[in-house]
């Protein structure tokens, strides 16, 4: 009799303490979940809402279905003929690169000793932490038009060069400035995420593997480094595709003008930018934020099925 007595008095404190621990856990979230909510969820449904609506900031949005996307689509030439093949080729470049730079500079860090690799981490890390307008203005000074600009001033002295060149302002370099500038920025949390992840490989796995036959470093990230940390590789991508797709703004920065020069620069973010700040056609602008939000959830969808753990 006293253990039943003893057993039902256990079960009740343990559902005492999972109650706590739920209250707790709710109260510990409940800050987060309402800043996800206001700044998160309402204004993605309001600019879902705002999409579908003729909007110029001073008089009430008047609802026109689907006209705005009808007028991206069709009437919009600079849209499809400038921006979409300007962000193709820019997100081609920055993505990607920048995130197998991340994970080469990750797995190189991994093998050097402790000391040296948080010293190295910390400086690759670290132009990721500067704002946007901070890093435009610096690179801004390296390709300054004139004879003072540093890229100008190494290649006159070099004689490579008789005359400055205009790298912001020449369409023809515009692009492969912005492409510099974001991969050279972009060594953030997903680097950190993936550098933690070939830190926490178990060494035994390594050395199973080269008992196996594996024979040199290429086959050890294959076999080994890449299935190990899928988790870290799925979160790196995911935040390389979300930080190439922001990072637009940077062509903005660095020629000084929206749109950029014959809109060599000119990307979804930046044409976002251009009818919602400057032309106030915010009903417009919400449509293209709309089709850029569809296009990151794909790519995103995309590299969750090609890193997803698999039963």
């Amino acid at each position: 009799m006293g253990g039943i007595i003893e057993k039902r008095s256990k079960k009740k404190r343990r559902k005492k303490f999972n109650k706590e621990q739920e209250v707790l856990g709710t109260a510990f979230i409940l800050p987060y979940a309402l800043a996800f909510f206001a700044f998160i969820v309402i204004p993605v449904f309001m600019g879902m809402f705002l999409s579908f609506t003729s909007f110029n900031l001073i008089e009430k949005p008047v609802f026109n279905g689907l006209n705005n996307y009808v007028d991206l689509l069709t009437v919009d030439e600079k849209f499809m003929q400038k921006v979409v093949p300007n962000t193709i080729l820019f997100a081609f470049f920055a993505g990607p690169v920048g995130y197998a730079l991340s994970f080469f500079l990750a797995w190189l860090l991994a093998q050097i000793p402790r000391r040296s690799r948080t010293v190295l981490a910390l400086a690759i890390y670290s132009p990721s932490m500067t704002a946007g307008v901070a890093m435009g203005v610096m690179w801004k000074i390296i390709f300054s038009g004139d004879r003072s600009g540093y890229m100008n001033s190494i290649l006159l002295k070099l004689g490579l060069i008789s005359q400055p060149i205009q790298w912001l302002t020449d369409p023809k370099y515009l692009m492969p400035i912005m492409i510099i500038v974001t991969i050279w920025g972009s060594m953030g949390i997903g680097f950190l995420a993936m550098l933690a992840g070939v830190l926490n490989i178990n060494p035994e796995l390594y050395e199973a593997a080269y008992m196996d036959g594996m024979k040199n470093k290429f086959q050890e990230i294959i076999y080994v480094t890449v299935p190990s940390m899928k988790p870290q590789m799925l979160f790196g991508a995911v935040m390389s595709i979300v930080g190439t797709f922001n990072a637009g703004a940077i062509g903005v920065a660095l020629s000084g003008t929206n749109p950029t020069p014959q809109d060599a620069g000119q990307l979804i973010v930046t044409h976002i930018d251009d009818f919602g700040f400057n032309r106030f056609e915010m009903g417009y602008a919400a449509a293209i934020s709309v089709v850029l939000l569809i296009m990151v959830f794909l790519l995103g969808k995309l590299a969750k099925r090609l890193f997803q753990e698999r039963d």
